[in-house]
Formats: structure tokens, C-alpha cells, sequence
């Protein structure tokens, strides 16, 4: 009876512990702490570029003034770091990532290698994000989706599960274009690199701000061919570039464009675990938006490239794009796996 009475005293002083730090002040809870930036990519990409210059500024926006490391946790088109954030990863507000922005349309679409659900995470805020192109290159002779339709190109990628695979998916099995799939490469930097060697002729999921940061050469020079851009609207300096939803050809190709094109209204996403208390998620989307106006985080950015605005969207607008996402009718989802399962 003496050791039943003990345990359960030392069941309710552990669990008076854990209701103790869980309220606990976000500005004691963070002093003296290292918070971690997951990065859901290879160093060197813009990504990375990004979640680096966040980890750089936002320490000093957080009650308390953590330190804050990146930590690059490359692999699966960013399932790898958000399984990890999910599943594995500490739920007390020190640890935030950064990963793909088709997090939550991957997860609708039943990709395999999903162990998370995007709803439940935690979310801070985005970057906003340009729109994506599918480009070739010049040596192509490709110079529009028409051309795509006649002429065979090879497309760099890293698996069937990211959007350097699913974009060029979704324009041969709705549009009939002949782009041919070269997976294995580990993140845009490589299929660069692949294209200035001729292994493949061109990508998808790529900003033209990206490009006139990473390769300003192929841009001044004519060497990348953007034919198609995938999001809300088209870039200011690509006015005759499609965008995707402009090549429907009907209500239904329509209906799903408009879901594949949402991925972008994420931007560069930044989410923590489900389940941290809900005033240090508050504090963590503050710091974010502080951070996204400091000019100092600013200037860093600018290294990049232009971005047509750095206004951060909150973490509210990123749940709520998640909420819409995961709730897309299942008809319609079928309808777009259906047609993508068919052109891989």
C-alpha cells in the first residue's frame, strides 16, 4: 500500500512538472536556450538560403533571445525533415522547419513516404514565394508547351514524389506534353549542374528570381526557356509565360491546376511540431514576422535575389492553407493521381 501511495505521488509531482514548464513563460522558457532551424535541403539551395537567414535573425525577435542553429536534413523531397519534425522531433518550441511547400497536397495525393499530418503541425509562417516555372534549355529548340507536345526533353529531378518530377507529371498526362523524367539528383543545384553537362535539358519547380540569383549567366545569355509558370499569378518580367491555369481546357483541368497551383500560395513554409503549447507557437510567429521585416534579415535576402515582397504570411494564413488543401474532395484528388500514376 506504502509503494501504491508513493507512486502515484511521484505520477501527480510528475505531471504537476510537465503542466509547470508547459506554462511556463516563453521568455524564461527560451533564455539561455538553442533553438533549431531544420532545413529540409542540401546546403547552397535557396531553401537552405532562407532557413539560414531566418536561424541568423530570428534569436533576437523570440522572448528570451535564444541561440539558433541550422541544422540541413536533406532527403524523400523534404518528407525526411518533416517526418522528423512530426514524429521525432522535441514538442516544446526549440525546434522549427522549413521543407517543401506541397507538404499537405503530398499528403492528399497519398505520396508514399508521408508519415506526417500537415494539419497538426504547428504553423509559424511562410516566406512568400514566387511563382515556379517548368524551363528548358535553349539547345532544346523547345520554346512553348507546343513545342513540348512534338519534341521530347529530358528533366532533371530528384524523386517521383517532388515537384521537379510532379510538375512535369501533371503537363504530360493533362497537356500530352513528352517530357521525360531523369530522377536521382539530391536538389536543384545538381539538375543545374546536370544541364550545363548535358545530362538533361531542363527542370521544373524553380523561381526566375532564383535563376537570375544562382545562374544570372543563363538569364543574361538567353540560356533557360521558361514555358509555363505554376501559381497565382504571372511574374512581372515573364508576361508572355503561361500560367498553368491559363492552358485548361476545360472545368475539370481547371478545377485541378487551381489545386496543383495552390502549392505556391504556401510559399516557403515554417511549421514546429503538433502540440507545442500554444504560447510559445505565438511567440514563434511573432518572432517570424519581426524577423521578416528587420532590414538586417532583409539585406540578407537581397544576396538572393529580387522577390516581388517579403511580406511574411502568418501562420494563421499557412494553417489555413493547409485546412483547404487536406480537405479537397476526394473525387477530384482521385481524378488528378489517376492521370499522374499513368506518366511516371
Amino acid at each position: 500500500m506504502r509503494s501504491a501511495r508513493w507512486a502515484l505521488g511521484a505520477s501527480v509531482l510528475a505531471l504537476a512538472q510537465a503542466g509547470g514548464a508547459a506554462a511556463q513563460d516563453p521568455a524564461a522558457f527560451y533564455a539561455g536556450k538553442t533553438m533549431q532551424v531544420v532545413i529540409a535541403t542540401a546546403p547552397g539551395a535557396a531553401y537552405d538560403f532562407y532557413g539560414r537567414a531566418l536561424a541568423r535573425h530570428i534569436g533576437r525577435h523570440l522572448p528570451g533571445a535564444p541561440s539558433v542553429t541550422p541544422q540541413n536534413m536533406p532527403g524523400a523531397s523534404g518528407f525526411r525533415a518533416a517526418n522528423h519534425l512530426y514524429a521525432a522531433a522535441p514538442r516544446d518550441g526549440l525546434y522549427i522547419g522549413t521543407f517543401n511547400n506541397a507538404i499537405a497536397y503530398y499528403q492528399v495525393m497519398g505520396q508514399l513516404g508521408v508519415q506526417y499530418r500537415a494539419e497538426e503541425f504547428s504553423w509559424i509562417g511562410a516566406i512568400p514565394q514566387d511563382t515556379a516555372l517548368v524551363a528548358v534549355w535553349h539547345a532544346t529548340g523547345v520554346k512553348t508547351i507546343e513545342d513540348a507536345k512534338r519534341i521530347p526533353v529530358a528533366m532533371g529531378a530528384t524523386g517521383a514524389g517532388g515537384n521537379f518530377a510532379g510538375h512535369v507529371q501533371l503537363l504530360n498526362a493533362f497537356l500530352g506534353t513528352k517530357f521525360k523524367i531523369v530522377m536521382g539528383y539530391d536538389g536543384g543545384n545538381s539538375i543545374n549542374l546536370a544541364i550545363e553537362r548535358n545530362e538533361v535539358s531542363g527542370k521544373a519547380n524553380t523561381t526566375w528570381a532564383a535563376y537570375k540569383s544562382i545562374k544570372p549567366e543563363w538569364v543574361r545569355d538567353g540560356k533557360i526557356v521558361p514555358l509555363v509558370q505554376f501559381g497565382p499569378a504571372r511574374d512581372p518580367e515573364l508576361p508572355n509565360v503561361p500560367l498553368l491555369t491559363d492552358l485548361a481546357q476545360n472545368e475539370d483541368q481547371l478545377k485541378v491546376f487551381q489545386l496543383v497551383s495552390s502549392t505556391v500560395d504556401m510559399g516557403q513554409p515554417f511549421a514546429a511540431p503538433p502540440g507545442v503549447p500554444t504560447d510559445r507557437v505565438n511567440a514563434l510567429r511573432r518572432a517570424f514576422e519581426a524577423t521578416l521585416r528587420d532590414p538586417a534579415f532583409r539585406e540578407d535576402a537581397a544576396k538572393l535575389g529580387p522577390q516581388t515582397t517579403l511580406e511574411p504570411t502568418s501562420g494563421e494564413t499557412v494553417a489555413e492553407i493547409v485546412r483547404r488543401t487536406v480537405e479537397t474532395p476526394k473525387a477530384l484528388v482521385e481524378r488528378l493521381r489517376a492521370a499522374l500514376e499513368t506518366n511516371q
